[in-house]
């Protein structure tokens, strides 16, 4: 199945509250950025501290030709207004820090925006720092993926980071929007009813041996939209 996903500025904007399509990838177990603003958790994730009570923990987002245009700086944006205060830098071929290992092990989180409009090609692109990625967070990195983000989060082709893979919603059974343009879906976050802006997102699939993971929304025909795995 060829999957297509494209993602525009606007989407990644009227993801703030709530961050739908995401996936976030931890070790330990970490929410951050999943969950609207009042439902934040008090205390912060293992390995990063309050605002003003030291060092701020730094965020990494990828901007290149894996993504398209505005999505990484709509995801910065997001992650420097944040309750947890990050220093944002990004990370990519044509920027002052690039992918490595070394470059990752100063990071709280590596965050994976909006793409371009097909996943055999952007995972292309991605290829070669896809084993940085999975090291960084055997490690106890964090990985959040907006969009496009979600889908190399998968397996096929992607990242390999869930218990599972990932899919396109427009194609699964009972979908409630069946076009790639832009609209609006209904999804039930943490059981409340919203309608959020979409286009093209992905949806989640999970090994039946998977365990630890918190499914944050899901779309009325029961595929899940958003996770939190360990």
């Amino acid at each position: 199945m060829n999957k297509k996903p494209y993602y525009s500025l606007s989407f990644l904007l009227l993801l703030v509250v709530p961050l739908l399509l995401l996936v976030i990838l931890i070790v330990p177990l970490f929410s951050l950025g999943s969950i609207g603003p009042s439902e934040q958790p008090s205390e912060p994730p293992s390995g990063t501290k309050k605002p003003g009570a030291g060092t701020r923990p730094l965020a990494l987002v990828y901007r290149g030709p894996a993504g398209c245009d505005g999505c990484s700086e709509a995801a910065a944006a997001l992650l420097a207004s944040s309750k947890w205060n990050f220093d944002v830098e990004y990370v990519g071929p044509n920027e002052k820090l690039q992918l490595s290992a070394e470059v990752l092990k100063t990071a709280t989180v590596y965050a994976q925006p909006g793409g371009n409009d097909d996943l055999d090609k952007t995972y292309a692109i991605m290829r070669r720092d896809a084993p940085l990625i999975r090291n960084f967070v055997k490690s106890g990195g964090r990985y959040l993926g907006f969009c496009m983000g979600g889908y190399l989060a998968g397996a096929s082709p992607g990242f390999k980071l869930l218990p599972g893979d990932t899919d396109e919603y427009t194609s699964s059974r009972n979908a409630s929007v069946k076009s790639t343009d832009d609209t609006t879906v209904k999804v039930y976050w943490r059981d409340q009813p919203r309608t959020i802006y979409f286009q093209d997102g992905p949806y989640f699939t999970l090994k039946p041996n998977a365990t630890d993971v918190t499914v944050l929304a899901r779309y009325t025909n029961g595929k899940i939209a958003a996770l939190v795995v360990p």
